[in-house]
């Protein structure tokens, strides 16, 4: 029942209060006549449940009427949505601030010795975050100080894990360094990172802070060597800026002027083309009424940008208008609040889902995408689910509801929201039992919920009385529980849908026999452990299995043969023999897989595998099994040690191959590739034969990136060569000194990267106007 009254908050919502009625008392009628009519509720429920299913589809995919003869199908649609999506970030859309960014550029960069502190502060929404992101990846910065760190601090924030995330982006992650900082007290990790720092010259960005006390809580650790450190800090609060260093510079973020209040809206709008004047004079008038506060202009872009013609706008603001006056501004809670009311059923779901998270925290797109399939968001039909998924993902960042924060090979891999929209999010939430958040300090978690979210004081949580609710979903982002048997699996956690570990369990390597018993589990992730027990093939619905190892492997069981529903299987892993994933027909992602393990596979029956990841791959092995799997469409291979690859002729027969990245020695380049491949990552390839005259004749490659991949003195790039080419990444080319390009070569170029490359002193006239790409990592 708590499911259907969550699911049925969302559907009542949309009714007025006389149809809200008539629904309750059919609801109550039918429960009143259960046991004489059982059979009869049964088919009304399902018969129910297919009209649902109808509705939330063509709701989904735009479908107005079945008999139109459009010719775009469903499937058509969510294609189109996913592949033009502009995958447009804050840096891309930094308007207004150019000025700015100079000044504080100026006074970060300036002689004085003495660590200083530079405040940034303003009301939510006018950008410090992208501002102080915009001064951190500068490349000024980038050259004047080695060590660079960011951490967020938000409104519930605990020092000792402030301290610890700064360590680990200074120091790095490694096993030796977790284990020490987690036996630490807040004194010795204030002192070991004193110690750590007081040699280097460092910029550190201390973002979101509310309160002067956590700053006064971590100022102590950052200690002033007298070599021009810096301390960078974004607050909402007045008082927090202008105490938080007595010498400190303080910049007051100012509004969007009008002119650059339109700019940046028609930037963000979809189809600048199809605004007729009519329109354009509404949009100024809504626009002027934001008052040049960037969050609420690009919201009400991207909810305008869902809305066709003149009298759709006029409603958008008829509605806004409602609740101001001729003088005022429109509230920015207004807009978010219209924006995410627009949104359909299955969309407000997938935004809600954000609020789980805590605040600040950046979102890995595959997580969050598969935890919508997991819930029951993502509708099943001809198109994958994956990428039904992906095209809401990438419709949340058309609406601007949702941020960027990093993209690989023309997908978002990581992604984040607003403060005050994660505040929208919670709030909606709470409206219809959507999630509950455990709150240590009163001990108490709503129990009308069915997803129950953890951010500290796990222990504390699991002693409450959890018996007789029927829980979807569990999450933990609790750094400090550690005590995986504090965890009763087989009572509370039998219906779980979820269940999202998000910690480190100490020293525990062996998951109990016990999470077996989760039956109707469709996500499972984890974090460092070592080794699944064989129960793990009870889980029949299971989805998604991923193990975060922590740099260490872990031991798969045989029994993983029987999830035969597993889409998705992501782990550093070892198992000998590996033959049983054979059976794994479902199978959608396999990462992590090491290539001793993957030698003897026969993958012929692996239809549905469409990304492989395979390390340690050695030069004595054969790859030619990979040449079965004939709907691969990613391909990453990493040599063990930067060693050399075996042959690599396999990969032309791979004829659905897009994406290709290949991580070590490659002795020579296959004579063909398949004309799919569209992206390609050669790394540490050391060729000694000039790879552009191979490369250059694949008709679809559109990004190609070459680090530390030719040790040649030369490139030619004949005519005619990369048709498709968009953006180049040369890297650590040492011995590079001269580009031939053709004239008629890389035609729609538009992105250029070029790092470490020291001998090349001039590069061909055609790029000199060619968009400068930053420094761009796989991992």
């Amino acid at each position: 029942m708590l499911l259907l009254y969550s699911t049925y908050s969302f559907e009542a919502d949309k009714g007025d209060d006389h149809e809200f009625a008539s629904r309750l008392k059919a609801c109550a009628c039918i429960y009143r006549k259960e046991k004489k009519l059982y059979n009869v509720a049964e088919e009304i429920q399902s018969l129910k449940q297919r009209i649902m299913d109808i509705s939330r589809k063509r709701e989904t995919y735009g479908i107005t009427n079945i008999n139109s003869n459009s010719g775009e199908g469903p499937s058509n649609q969510v294609t189109t949505l996913r592949r033009t999506t502009s995958y447009i970030d804050d840096d891309h859309i930094f308007v207004g601030f150019q000025d700015v960014v100079q000044t504080l550029l100026a006074e970060i960069l300036q002689g004085e010795p003495r660590r200083s502190v530079l405040s940034i502060y303003g009301m939510g929404g006018l950008g410090k975050t992208t501002l102080a992101r915009k001064l951190y990846t500068s490349h000024d910065i980038l050259n004047s100080f080695p060590t660079r760190a960011w951490i967020c601090v938000s409104q519930e924030y605990n020092t000792m894990d402030l301290l610890r995330n700064i360590i680990k982006s200074v120091q790095g992650r490694t096993t030796e360094t977790l284990d020490l900082l987690e036996r630490m007290t807040e004194g010795d990790l204030e002192i070991y990172l004193r110690d750590l720092l007081k040699e280097r010259k460092y910029l550190m960005v201390v973002d979101d802070v509310w309160q002067r006390e956590a700053w006064e809580s971590l100022k102590r650790a950052f200690p002033d060597g007298k070599n021009g450190s810096r301390v960078i800090i974004t607050t909402r609060k007045e008082d927090v800026a202008e105490r938080a260093d007595n010498r400190g510079f303080i910049h007051k973020l100012r509004f969007l002027s009008q002119e650059e209040s339109w700019d940046l809206f028609c930037r963000k709008l979809l189809d600048v083309r199809a605004m007729v004047p009519e329109m354009e004079s509404l949009a100024k008038d809504m626009v002027e009424k934001c008052r040049g506060l960037p969050l609420a202009i690009v919201v009400l872009s991207g909810l305008l940008s869902h809305k066709k013609g003149l009298d759709e706008w006029q409603k958008v603001k008829d509605h806004l208008w409602k609740n101001i006056k001729e003088d005022k501004s429109i509230e920015i809670s207004n807009i978010l609040s219209l924006s995410y009311n627009d949104l359909s059923t299955a969309l407000k779901q997938c935004f809600l889902y954000f609020g789980i998270f805590p605040e600040d925290q950046v979102v890995k797109a595959d997580n969050i995408i598969r935890l919508w399939m997991a819930e029951g968001f993502i509708p099943r039909g001809e198109e994958r689910m994956e990428d039904v998924a992906e095209g809401f993902l990438n419709e949340l960042i058309r609406r601007s509801l949702v941020q960027v924060a990093y993209t690989y090979w023309e997908r978002v891999i990581e992604c984040r929201v607003h403060d005050l929209l994660h505040d929208l999010a919670i709030q909606k939430a709470l409206e219809v039992n959507f999630f509950g958040i455990y709150d240590p300090r009163s001990h108490s978690i709503s129990s009308l919920c069915i997803r129950h979210v953890v951010h500290s004081h796990g222990e504390r949580y699991l002693s409450l009385d959890l018996s007789n609710l029927k829980l979807r979903s569990i999450m933990f982002f609790d750094p400090d529980f550690r005590k995986m048997s504090l965890i009763n699996f087989r009572s509370v956690f039998q219906h779980l849908y979820v269940l999202y570990l998000d910690m480190r369990f100490g020293n525990v390597s062996i998951v109990p026999d016990a999470i077996g018993s989760l039956y109707h589990l469709k996500l499972l992730r984890l974090r460092v452990i070592r080794d699944l027990p064989s129960s793990i093939g009870n889980l029949k619905n299971l989805q998604t299995l991923v193990v975060d190892t922590g740099g260490y492997t872990c031991q798969l069981p045989q029994k993983i043969a029987d999830l035969i529903n597993l889409r998705h299987l992501v782990a550093r892993y070892y198992s000998k023999p590996l033959v049983h994933v054979n059976k794994l027909t479902s199978l959608q992602v396999l990462e992590g897989v090491g290539c001793d393990q993957w030698k003897d596979v026969d993958p012929i029956d692996l239809v549905n595998l469409r990304e492989l990841s395979m390390f340690d791959i050695s030069k004595t092995y054969s790859l030619n099994n990979i040449s079965s799997l004939k709907n691969l469409s990613t391909l990453i291979l990493c040599c063990e040690d930067y060693g050399s690859f075996p042959s690599l002729e396999f990969v032309n027969c791979c004829e659905k191959l897009q994406k290709l990245m290949l991580e070590g020695k490659i002795e020579k380049l296959p004579d063909l590739f398949p004309n799919s491949i569209t992206m390609m990552v050669l790394r540490k390839s050391v060729l000694k034969e000039d790879p552009m005259p191979t490369l250059g004749m694949l008709p679809n490659l559109r990004n190609l990136n070459l680090f530390s991949a030719y040790e040649g003195k030369e490139i030619m790039c004949s005519d005619n060569s990369f048709s498709q080419l968009e953006f180049l990444h040369l890297t650590e080319l040492e011995k590079l000194e001269r580009w031939d390009l053709g004239t008629s070569a890389m035609p729609l170029i538009k992105g250029l990267g070029i790092h470490d490359c020291p001998n090349l002193k001039e590069i061909p006239e055609r790029m000199k106007d060619v968009e400068l790409l930053k420094r761009n990592y796989m991992w």
